[in-house]
């Protein structure tokens, strides 16, 4: 028994050895490819686009950002977002404290539509809210009596933005939280704390980071949204368009330093995004 067991972890160790000593040409054929494509699908598009919003100059591109339309852009984005993120941060923490804590009926369902957004194309997405409140939707006519516009108005592109993002918040706390267990929340309440202060001196500081990472991934996709918000807004010039609208429309109108101005706003984000990202995947591996 002792034989084979040696023999098993010789074998293994020569065979993580080996992986980590493959030819030369080998591990840096793979870290060029995987450069490679990191230079050609995130930091050249990337590049180019700062490269176009600054082609005519500062003036030319703060001209382009002060444009009423453009401000109105970044304003309503701004807007969705703030109402987006707190209320799926809400339920991500609702979604993720229910899975995790409790054994019910249709658990596992529930668990598949949290990442129903993820696998529906936000066209689809977008569609499915004309269909419910458009005019001639389920709810249009009494909507329409009640002189009530959800439909290329600011509460349908909320609507579709809440669709497409909820799902990040819970599931970046349903992992951690499961792996975690429940045994110092069971240990405070059996202190004598209550359900809130449990959750606010106990579980929060443990999810902390991973609900700040949630966050983050839903702000940027909420404020980045094009599809679904696109089939809900109406492309309503300074009312209904969001900033990935705005540089469609601006494109399409041939304002090429205006759609790409707008852009490099959107690439700012991404950037920030990605920056702040690393540094919350850095705080908690220390955790």
């Amino acid at each position: 028994m002792h034989a084979n067991v040696h023999v098993i972890g010789d074998a293994t160790g020569q065979a993580n050895f080996k992986a980590l000593h493959d030819p030369f040409w080998v591990r840096w054929g793979l870290v060029g490819v995987a450069v490679g494509f990191i230079v050609l699908f995130l930091c050249v598009p990337l590049g180019l686009v700062l490269y176009q919003a600054f082609s005519k100059g500062w003036q030319a591109y703060w001209t382009a950002l002060a444009q009423p339309d453009a401000i109105a852009a970044m304003q309503l984005t701004l807007v969705v977002a703030l109402i987006t993120v707190p209320l799926n941060t809400v339920f991500g923490i609702a979604a993720a404290w229910a899975i995790t804590r409790f054994e019910f009926w249709g658990k596992s369902l529930l668990t598949t539509l949290i990442d129903l957004p993820f696998s529906v194309s936000p066209v689809i997405s977008g569609l499915i809210f004309v269909l419910m409140f458009g005019a001639q939707g389920w709810f249009g006519e009494w909507f329409s009596a009640h002189d009530i516009k959800v439909i290329f108005a600011v509460p349908g592109i909320v609507l579709a933005t809440i669709f497409i993002t909820f799902p990040f918040v819970a599931r970046e706390l349903i992992p951690l939280m499961q792996e975690m267990g429940n045994e110092e929340e069971e240990a405070a309440l059996s202190l004598g704390a209550s359900g809130w202060k449990t959750f606010f001196k106990v579980t929060l500081p443990n999810i902390k980071w991973a609900l700040l990472y949630g966050v983050l991934l839903c702000n940027a996709r909420a404020m980045g949204e094009f599809g679904a918000v696109s089939v809900v807004s109406g492309h309503i010039r300074g009312v209904t368009n969001t900033l990935p609208l705005h540089v469609e429309v601006s494109y399409n109108d041939y304002d090429v330093i205006g759609a790409f101005s707008s852009a490099s706003i959107l690439a700012g984000l991404a950037i920030v995004t990605l920056v702040l990202k690393s540094f919350l995947e850095w705080k908690q591996a220390r955790v």
